[in-house]
C-alpha cells in the first residue's frame, strides 16, 4: 500500500497539491484523471521522487524499484532504439521488451528514423528494463493506434506488480483493467 498524507506542492504562487490524502493499492492498476493543470503529472513526480512536497509524506514505496514514461520521449538522438531501452539494464531484456513492444527489427535506428509511437513504444520499453515492479505512465498511448495500444496494454499489464497511469482518456484505463481510478479536482 502507497500512501500519500496531505501532500502539498506549489509552484510559486501556485498551489498544485493542496494537502492531498490518499490510499493506492500496492499491485494492479491505478488510473489518475483530472483537468489539464490540475496536478496529475505533479502526482506522479512526487511518487517517482523527482519532486519534493513542501509538507505531507508519502510513504510505501521503501526499497520498490520505480520505472516512469514521461509525457515526452525523452530519447538520446545519438543512441539507437536498443541502446535507449537498454541506458537501465540488460540489453538483452531490452530486445525482449521491444519485440513484445511491435518493434523488432527496429533496434539499431535511431530517434530521429523513428515514427513519434515508436519513439514512445521504445521510451516504454526503458522503463520495462528498469523495473518489474512499479511503472508511473503518463500519458502512455499518445501517439499510438489502436492496435499499438491493445499490445502495448498487454505487455504492460503482463510484467509489471503495480501500473500508476495518468491519462485523459477513460478507455486507456479500461484497456489497463485499473481497479482504482482517482480523479483530481
Amino acid at each position: 500500500m502507497i500512501e500519500l498524507e496531505n501532500v502539498t506542492v506549489r509552484y510559486g504562487d501556485r498551489m498544485v497539491l493542496d494537502s492531498l490524502s490518499m490510499a493506492i493499492s500496492g499491485t494492479g492498476c491505478v488510473a489518475i484523471q483530472g483537468a489539464s493543470g490540475i496536478g496529475k503529472t505533479t502526482l506522479l513526480r512526487v511518487l517517482a521522487g523527482l519532486v519534493l512536497p513542501q509538507s505531507g509524506k508519502v510513504s510505501g514505496l521503501g526499497n520498490r524499484r520505480v520505472g516512469v514514461v514521461f509525457q515526452e520521449d525523452r530519447l538520446l538522438p545519438w543512441c539507437t532504439a536498443l541502446e535507449n531501452a537498454a541506458i537501465a539494464g540488460d540489453p538483452q531484456d531490452a530486445e525482449t521488451y521491444l519485440s513484445r513492444l511491435g518493434l523488432a527489427g527496429a533496434e539499431n535506428m535511431f530517434p530521429p528514423e523513428l515514427s513519434g509511437g515508436m519513439r514512445r513504444r521504445v521510451s516504454i520499453a526503458r522503463a520495462m528494463v528498469f523495473s518489474d515492479d512499479v511503472l508511473l505512465l503518463d500519458e502512455p498511448f499518445n501517439g499510438l493506434d489502436a492496435s499499438c495500444r491493445i499490445q502495448v496494454a498487454n505487455a504492460l499489464l503482463a510484467h509489471a506488480k503495480l501500473l500508476i497511469v495518468v491519462t485523459h482518456d477513460a478507455h486507456d484505463a479500461e484497456l489497463l483493467n485499473a481497479q482504482q481510478h482517482i480523479l483530481l479536482s
